[in-house]
């Protein structure tokens, strides 16, 4: 049985609670740390580079991830995914999750249909609306292929704390399965208005940029774990990092980018153990803000 099966909702209970989510619209369990392909997936046709993305791909479904985040704005990264998916045998574990990004309907149904093609076998779970480029003319399609059976789920993106009053609005009137937005130590604006309205509304979060674009690792750099690490199972910054994230209720997954196999390792670590509670979050952000 591969993890797609065993992490559906009847099966949950024997995995760590505190590693996955349920997906409010289908009670559907997912891991709590996904992978991002920005800048990392995009890389020429070389055997080295792919073979080392494979390596990258395997290493996280052997984890437990399951949730894959690309887009057609991030150059070759959907082809490159799908070309690992297919070394890989197309493991049926992968939740596959990817986007539209241009003006106009019939363009937008040309993009996702080029994008199938990219990533080969088994379609897309979710399709999102890029940084809410013509969400009002993408959403009907979306969901007219949720109807038909194209996609699992539908929602709507953006990045960099933008246009955060005009998702407000969206969240408050769409039907929307999934948002995605950014949130860390260093841009925590979510945790005013955007997260509370995604759990009041039963929207799954995807949280892009966890570390800031690798800003976090710098404002650290040098700097020992604090004591209590420890007891929150985190060994690196990276899963203290994940670990804040992903422990807000509201929060369905976390979607770091990387391009190093090690560094997936300890991604990936943060799916295991405690997670901090409320106010150990409180203590983890004013003690990186004292560090910092």
């Amino acid at each position: 049985m591969g993890l797609a099966a065993a992490l559906r909702p009847d099966r949950v209970a024997a995995r760590d609670p505190l590693s996955v989510r349920r997906i409010p619209s289908s009670g559907e369990a997912l891991p709590a740390i996904g992978m991002g392909s920005w800048q990392t997936f995009h890389v020429l046709g070389d055997k080295e580079a792919l073979a080392a993305r494979t390596a990258i791909l395997r290493e996280f479904l052997a984890h437990g991830g399951t949730l894959l985040d690309s887009s057609p704005m991030y150059g070759r990264s959907e082809a490159v995914l799908g070309h690992c998916l297919a070394e890989l045998g197309e493991p049926e574990a992968a939740f596959r999750a990817t986007k539209v990004w241009i003006l106009g309907r019939q363009l937008g149904i040309n993009q996702m249909e080029h994008s199938k093609s990219l990533w080969g076998q088994g379609g897309f779970d979710l399709m999102q609306v890029h940084n809410l480029l013509d969400w009002d003319t993408h959403l009907p399609v979306l969901r007219e292929w949720k109807t038909a059976g194209r996609i699992r789920y539908l929602g709507v993106t953006t990045s960099h704390g933008r246009r955060h009053d005009e998702l407000e609005e969206i969240l408050r009137t769409e039907p929307l399965d999934f948002v995605q937005f950014t949130y860390n130590f260093a841009d925590t604006e979510a945790d005013r208005r955007l997260l509370p309205l995604a759990a009041e509304r039963g929207i799954a979060v995807i949280i892009n940029r966890p570390f800031d674009g690798g800003n976090l690792f710098d404002a650290v750099q040098g700097k020992p774990l604090p004591g209590w690490a420890a007891e929150i199972g985190c060994m690196n910054w990276a899963q203290v990092f994940l670990k804040w994230v992903v422990s807000h209720p509201a929060v369905s997954c976390a979607i770091p980018a990387t391009s190093q196999v090690a560094h997936m390792q300890e991604n990936m670590g943060a799916l295991a153990g405690p997670l901090p509670d409320s106010a150990m979050r409180k203590r983890m952000l004013a003690d990186f803000e004292r560090i910092a």
